[in-house]
């Protein structure tokens, strides 16, 4: 399937890695998931994927059925579904993923501000900015350097 670049999509970021036989079993309920996925009986454009062993990424194209309120809040069921079989915690907003030396780390909001202070983290830093709504600025606004993110106007007194 080839999806808009306007499709909508929604990040659910693990406070650890998945192993890869959780990867699998997971991505096997989402691919359940989304092969059924409706709103308002439209069946609903869509995908799942995991990327980087820590993102759950929702994907769909509104071009065929728009999503409804309640069809996100079935897309919620599933991820606090997957959330409690693996003991993970995919809704803390708090829990801020970075890349260094290309591996993706996850940390609380305190630890994360304290690897700012002692500049393991620098503007120049990859971090993963899970606002973006769209698979456009997913391409194109998910990784991005700290100074560019959201991220730098929180720790702005530590830059």
């Amino acid at each position: 399937m080839i999806f808009s670049p306007q499709s909508r999509v929604w990040i659910y970021q693990s406070n650890r890695k998945f192993s890869s036989a959780e990867e699998i079993e997971i991505l096997q309920k989402l691919e359940a998931f989304t092969s059924q996925w409706k709103a308002h009986g439209n069946e609903l454009m869509a995908k799942a994927e995991i990327r980087y062993e820590f993102f759950i990424i929702l994907s769909v194209d509104e071009s065929q059925a728009n999503v409804t309120g309640c069809s996100i809040d079935s897309s919620v069921r599933i991820i606090k579904d997957i959330e409690q079989s693996y003991h993970v915690d995919l809704f803390n907003r708090f829990n801020i993923a970075y890349k260094i030396d290309g591996e993706v780390h996850v940390q609380g909001k305190e630890d994360f501000e304290t690897l700012v202070n002692i500049k393991q983290i620098t503007p120049k830093t990859i971090v993963f900015n899970n606002m973006v709504q769209t698979l456009q600025e997913l391409e194109n606004k998910w990784e991005v350097p700290l100074e560019n993110s959201w991220h730098a106007s929180v720790f702005a007194h530590l830059l």
